[in-house]
């Protein structure tokens, strides 16, 4: 039997409450039923100035891109919800992928995404779910290595498609979401040796 596939579930928000982070919950959930073993982080305990090339040249990565990127470099696989900000990614996100993929000392940044296979998802009250700031996460993976898996997941109306509990109110809505996170686990497994 293969070791189980490992990946790494964060969201592209650190707001408490995040209809993202309830969205990652539900994919989480559809991964480990798969077999996949997942560690969920929230960017907000990896606090990061923003990316700004002089102060890396004078001090080097932040400590938190350094725990970071040990936590992508023991992962195979990375399941993200990404929040759209005026139909892009948010800056929390972009801030945590730039200084994530610069080297640090002889390792190079591209050993965290180079080849990592990525699940896509978003929430947002709007009517396209999303799909704007997809776009854009999707491009921006993919020129750095990942291989982004075609099947994303964008839930619209977020403001009503959850429950009190934190469950999606639509039950295929749900079992979508959840096949998300057991694709990329499934995915994974196939590619192990």
């Amino acid at each position: 039997m293969s070791e189980a596939a490992k990946i790494l579930a964060f969201a592209g928000a650190t707001r408490t409450g995040s209809w993202n982070k309830k969205l990652l919950a539900v994919a989480v959930e559809g991964a480990r039923e798969a077999g996949a073993e997942v560690t969920v982080v929230d960017l907000r305990d990896y606090p990061m100035p923003l990316y700004d090339g002089d102060m890396e040249a004078a001090e080097g990565l932040p400590v938190n891109a350094r725990k970071l990127r040990r936590e992508m470099q023991a992962h195979r696989g990375f399941l993200i919800a990404a929040p759209e900000y005026n139909s892009s990614i948010t800056g929390v996100l972009k801030n945590t992928i730039d200084w994530a993929s610069r080297p640090d000392g002889e390792e190079s940044g591209a050993i965290n995404f180079n080849g990592k296979v990525v699940s896509l998802l978003s929430a947002s009250p709007g009517a396209l779910g999303g799909l704007r700031g997809l776009v854009h996460v999707r491009a921006i993976l993919g020129n750095l290595g990942c291989i982004v898996l075609p099947e994303q997941v964008a839930v619209s109306r977020v403001h009503e498609a959850f429950d009190e509990q934190g469950r999606l109110r639509d039950e295929k809505q749900a079992e979508k979401v959840s096949g998300a996170g057991a694709g990329l686990a499934k995915f994974l497994q196939r590619l192990a040796p």
